[in-house]
C-alpha cells in the first residue's frame, strides 16, 4: 500500500493505493458519481493510462477543500506522486506530461483599503 498527498489551489487530496483491479473511490463514492464531467474523470485516470497502470490498482482518495475542479487536479497530483514512489522510472514519462510538478497558482488575498485583491476604490480628481 501506497501513500501520497497532492494539493491544487485550496483542495488537499490523501490517496492511497492497493493492489486490486483498477477501482477508484473519491469520498468513499465511484470516481464517475463524484466528478460528473468527463474532463474531470480523465484527469484522475490521466496518470495511470501515461504509464498503463490502470487495471493493476484499487485507488481510495479522501479530498477536501476547494472546487471540483481544483480537488479533481489535487488528485492527479497525488496519484502521480503515488506511481513515481512505486516505480522511479516513470517519473520522466509523467514529467513529461507535467503531471510532477505542483502548480503553486493560488487566489491573492484581499489588501485593506481595496475593494478586492487588485481593485482599487475608484480615484477622484476634484
Amino acid at each position: 500500500m501506497t501513500h501520497a498527498i497532492g494539493r491544487r489551489k485550496t483542495s488537499v487530496a490523501r490517496v492511497y493505493l492497493k493492489s486490486g483491479k483498477g477501482n477508484i473511490k473519491v469520498n468513499k463514492k465511484n470516481y464517475k458519481e463524484y466528478f460528473p464531467t468527463n474532463l474531470l474523470q480523465y484527469k484522475l485516470e490521466q496518470a495511470q493510462k501515461l504509464v498503463s497502470m490502470s487495471n493493476d490498482f484499487d485507488i481510495d482518495v479522501n479530498v477536501f477543500g476547494g472546487g471540483l475542479n481544483g480537488q479533481a487536479e489535487a488528485i492527479r497530483l497525488a496519484i502521480a506522486r503515488a506511481v513515481v514512489k512505486l516505480d522511479e522510472t516513470h517519473k520522466s514519462i509523467l514529467r513529461k506530461e507535467g503531471l510532477i510538478t505542483r502548480d503553486p497558482r493560488m487566489v491573492e488575498r484581499k489588501k485593506p483599503g481595496q475593494r478586492k485583491a487588485r481593485k482599487k476604490t475608484q480615484f477622484s480628481k476634484r
